[in-house]
C-alpha cells in the first residue's frame, strides 16, 4: 500500500520503506534477544531517556522542524520522531513502576498520582512540539494500564473526566486547533482550505464501492490527497480494496490487538506481571492509535497527524512498532518456555 499511494511522487518511499523495515527486523531481534529483567531493572532510566528526547529537540542543532511543528531529531539516515522512541521507553517505565508498586496501586492514591504527574509533565512537553494527538495517546494507555493494575473507580473516572476537560481547554486556546475541530464537523464548507484533506478522503470513500478500484487503480493518490502515504493511507486502502478491504483490515487488527491483550493477560496470570503490563500497554497504544487514524480518515474525529501503526510509512514509527514487536514475542517466549516446564 505505501508503494500504491506514493507511486506519483517523486521520493522513493517504498524503498524508504524496506529500509525501514530492514532496520526494524533488526531492532526487534536485539529488544527480543536481551532479557525483560534488564529492562525491568533499569525502567527509571527508561523515564529518563523518554524525557531526554523529548527536550532535546527543542535545542539549538539537535531539533529539526517541519510544517511548523518541531518533533524530530536529524539524525542523517533518518528523522527521528522523538515522541515514537519516548513511547517505548515510557512502555518499560509505566511497566516497572507499576510492577514495583503493584500491590500498592488500589490502596495508596499518592502512587497513581506522581505516575499520571510524571506523564502529565511529557505530555506537555510533547504537546509543545506541537503533538497533541500522540499526548493524548499516550496519556489515555497510562491511565488503561493503571485501571487494568486495580486503581480504584472513583480515582479512575475522576482521571478520566479531568483529562477529557484538560483536552477540550488545549484545543479551545489554540485557533488552529479549534478551527480543525470546526472544519471536521461540516469539511464541506472550506472544501479547498482547512477541509480540503477531509473532503478528498471522503471522495475516496465515496469511490470505493464493494470490492474498489483495484490495487494501484486510486486517483485520490494522485496528488489530491495529501499524505496519501502517511496520515491518510487508509483512505486509499478503502479506494483501492473496496468495503471489504476496509473490513479485512479492521478485522486483522482487531485479531493482533486480542493477540496482544491474551498475551498480557497470561503473563499477569503467571506472575510476569513487567511483561504484562509491557504487553498491555502496548495494546493500548496500538488500539487507540488506530482507532483514532480510522476515525480522522473516515471523518470521524478531528484530523491528526497519526500514522496507521505497521501499514503507513513513516520510519520512526514503523522501526519503534517492531521494536514493540519483539517485546511482545519476548513475552511470548517466555509463555512457551513455563508451559513446556509444566508439562
Amino acid at each position: 500500500m505505501v508503494a500504491s499511494s506514493s507511486v506519483a511522487l517523486a521520493e522513493p518511499y517504498f524503498l524508504k520503506h524496506l529500509f525501514f523495515c530492514f532496520v526494524g527486523l533488526l531492532a526487534a531481534v536485539v529488544v527480543f534477544i536481551l532479557p525483560s529483567t534488564v529492562w525491568s531493572r533499569y525502567y527509571f532510566l527508561a523515564g529518563f531517556l523518554a524525557y531526554l528526547l523529548a527536550v532535546l529537540v527543542f535545542v539549538p542543532g539537535f531539533g529539526h522542524s517541519a510544517n511548523g511543528a518541531t518533533r524530530w531529531l536529524n539524525l542523517g539516515f533518518l528523522k527521528l520522531q522523538v515522541v515514537e522512541l519516548g513511547k517505548f521507553f515510557l512502555m518499560f517505565f509505566v511497566a516497572g513502576y507499576l510492577q514495583k508498586y503493584r500491590e500498592e496501586i488500589g490502596k495508596n492514591s499518592l502512587h497513581v498520582l506522581i505516575l499520571m504527574l510524571f506523564l502529565a509533565v511529557y505530555c506537555l512537553l510533547i504537546i509543545q512540539q506541537p503533538d497533541l494527538g500522540s499526548a493524548a495517546v499516550i496519556f489515555v494507555s497510562c491511565l488503561a494500564v493503571l485501571f487494568v493494575a486495580g486503581m480504584r473507580m472513583k480515582l479512575f473516572v475522576v482521571l478520566a473526566i479531568g483529562s477529557i476537560l484538560v483536552l477540550i481547554w488545549f484545543i479551545v486556546m489554540e485557533p488552529f486547533r479549534l478551527e480543525r475541530l470546526l472544519t471536521f464537523i461540516n469539511p464541506w464548507k472550506a472544501p479547498f482550505d482547512a477541509g480540503y484533506q477531509l473532503v478528498q478522503a471522503l471522495i475516496a470513500f465515496g469511490r470505493a464501492g464493494w470490492l474498489g478500484l483495484g490495487l494501484g487503480e486510486g486517483v485520490q493518490k494522485l496528488y489530491y490527497l495529501p499524505e496519501a502515504h502517511n496520515d491518510f493511507i487508509f483512505a486509499v486502502i478503502v479506494e483501492e480494496l473496496g468495503f471489504v478491504g476496509a473490513i479485512s483490515l479492521i478485522a486483522l487488527y482487531s485479531c493482533f490487538i486480542w493477540l496482544i491483550f491474551s498475551i498480557a493477560k497470561k503473563a499477569l496470570e503467571r506472575g510476569d506481571f513487567f511483561g504484562g503490563y509491557s504487553c498491555f500497554f502496548a495494546g493500548f497504544l496500538f488500539a487507540f492509535q488506530f482507532s483514532i487514524n480510522i476515525g480522522v480518515n473516515t471523518g470521524l474525529l478531528p484530523t491528526k497527524g497519526l500514522t496507521l501503526p505497521l501499514i503507513s510509512y513513516g520510519g520512526s514509527s514503523l522501526i519503534v512498532s517492531f521494536m514493540i514487536l519483539g517485546v511482545l514475542l519476548r513475552a511470548s517466549e517466555a509463555k512457551d518456555k513455563i508451559i513446556g516446564q509444566k508439562r
